[in-house]
């Protein structure tokens, strides 16, 4: 499928693989001068993302944050070194279950395109923009798009096997992924999600689920192991008690959890949830919070608690997390962040597999848009974090491939104000791509929304929400 031409293009990962390698050799601490020497002679997205990452206010959560990312992709290089099979799967995937295998490493094909387009020069529009040249149609996904465009260019890391959540969930998600695999001939492990919730629906997925367990044993050439799996699965149960007191701190009027962790949350959640490295991140961001409630140290007096409906946007860090926090908009959380994990029991083989089934069953975009329902599950979710996190607005990021979103969004947004009272700003876009709108036309549009809307709602009295 690439001419000579196209293999001159440099892969998305190799070029995302070689900057982030520069992290390690960065100390754990360090100053504001040293930061700001840095950033004066990096590139204008690379010096964006950086700049947020490590803000004075959380610098030693987004140095733990950037190394633990480093280290996932090197892992991820290493790997058929080690005698491990690379695969790549989508962000809904299960990264602990791949965890409990010593023969398998798991890179995520959305992680992959952010880190494209938060780190590289052009971010990942000409990935986009090659596939687009393949005839690939452009209401496909960018998160995947951009990061299977640079596989197709032939000049990328490719895997040896392609897993998937997305089948029942994101037609477009899987579809991509099936493309790929079928020019490379590459394997594919699917946990189709039926589009019923009930018992039965339930009992079927743990079925799928299984299978592909046994699939994916015949293709690494390794049996799960008990005592492997439950070690992980107990980690994976510590980020799940982290990820709930990181939840609870931001019931707190002011909210003292900075805007960008709920980036770092999610992030985990989809590279190293199960991991000791995921651990330290989730334990250092909780400490940060604290110690931002003890010095009484916010960025700007809260104006705006914010429940995004979606999805962020990921192609300019600063102008979105940080702007945000200089305005008083908190960012409380997201669909990626309404995964809801449950502490899973590790008695026995049998029930860590029902509990990984019910993870799985849980993942954001598999729990929401693969309900019976899509409208029904997304706006019980959506009103419950409004409610339990004490939002006074929600947002909706348009990202431009989510149709079946789209097809929803205003009887949601219409929903959302008659059972929890609060209004919704809809917003266009894409979540990756910056030139579909302009970051500035975004905040423009988020300026009038607080300024002409929230400011003239009365607003209760200053409190932790219940």
């Amino acid at each position: 499928m690439a001419t000579q031409a196209d293999k001159e293009i440099p892969g998305l990962f190799d070029r995302a693989y070689a900057l982030f390698t520069l992290v390690n050799s960065l100390p754990d601490e360090m100053s504001d001068e040293e930061i700001a020497g840095l950033l004066h002679v990096l590139p204008a997205d690379i010096r964006s993302t950086l700049s947020s990452i490590l803000h004075r206010r959380h610098r030693r959560a987004g140095m733990l944050f950037l190394k633990m990312i480093a280290a996932w992709l090197e892992e991820a290089v290493g790997a058929r070194q080690r005698g491990q099979k690379l695969l790549l799967g989508t962000f809904n995937y299960l990264p602990e279950f791949i965890h409990a295998f010593r023969g398998a490493v798991l890179l995520t094909s959305e992680v992959i395109t952010t880190l494209g387009v938060v780190s590289l020069e052009g971010q990942g529009e000409r990935y986009w923009d090659y596939a687009m040249g393949l005839g690939i149609p452009d209401f496909l996904c960018s998160a995947n798009t951009i990061a299977l465009g640079s596989v197709l260019t032939g000049c990328d890391i490719i895997p040896d096997g392609i897993v998937q959540s997305a089948p029942g969930a994101c037609d477009a998600n899987s579809k991509i992924h099936e493309f790929v695999a079928r020019e490379y001939d590459i394997p594919q492990f699917f946990i189709e999600k039926p589009n019923y919730t009930d018992r039965r629906g339930r009992e079927q997925y743990q079925k799928n689920f299984l299978a592909c367990v046994r699939q994916l044993e015949g293709f690494i050439g390794e049996e799960l192991d008990e005592e492997r799996l439950r070690e992980v699965l107990e980690k994976s149960n510590r980020c799940t008690e982290l990820f709930y007191e990181l939840w609870d701190l931001r019931k707190f009027v002011p909210c003292p959890v900075p805007n960008i962790f709920s980036l770092f949350t999610f992030a985990t959640r989809f590279t190293m949830w199960g991991r000791d490295e995921g651990i330290r991140l989730f334990t250092t961001m909780v400490e940060t919070v604290k110690e931002i409630m003890e010095k009484d140290d916010y960025v700007a007096p809260e104006r705006a608690r914010t429940v995004w409906t979606y999805l962020p946007y990921f192609f300019d860090f600063s102008g979105f997390f940080n702007w945000l926090e200089e305005q008083g908009v908190v960012y409380l959380n997201d669909v990626l962040t309404a995964c809801f994990p449950t502490i899973i029991d590790t008695t026995d083989m049998q029930s860590m597999l029902r509990g990984l089934a019910e993870s799985a069953w849980n993942m954001p975009m598999t729990r929401q848009m693969g309900g019976d329902s899509m409208m029904i599950r997304w706006l019980d979710d959506i009103v419950h974090c409004v409610n339990d996190l004490g939002a006074n607005a929600a947002v909706y990021c348009g990202h431009h491939s989510c149709k079946q979103t789209w097809s929803v969004v205003a009887a949601v947004r219409n929903e959302i104000q008659k059972r929890a009272g609060v209004p919704t700003l809809c917003l266009q876009g894409d979540s990756w791509i910056r030139r579909m709108t302009p970051m500035s036309v975004l905040q423009e549009e988020i300026s009038s929304f607080v300024d002409n809307v929230l400011a003239r709602k009365p607003r209760g009295a200053r409190r932790k929400a219940e």
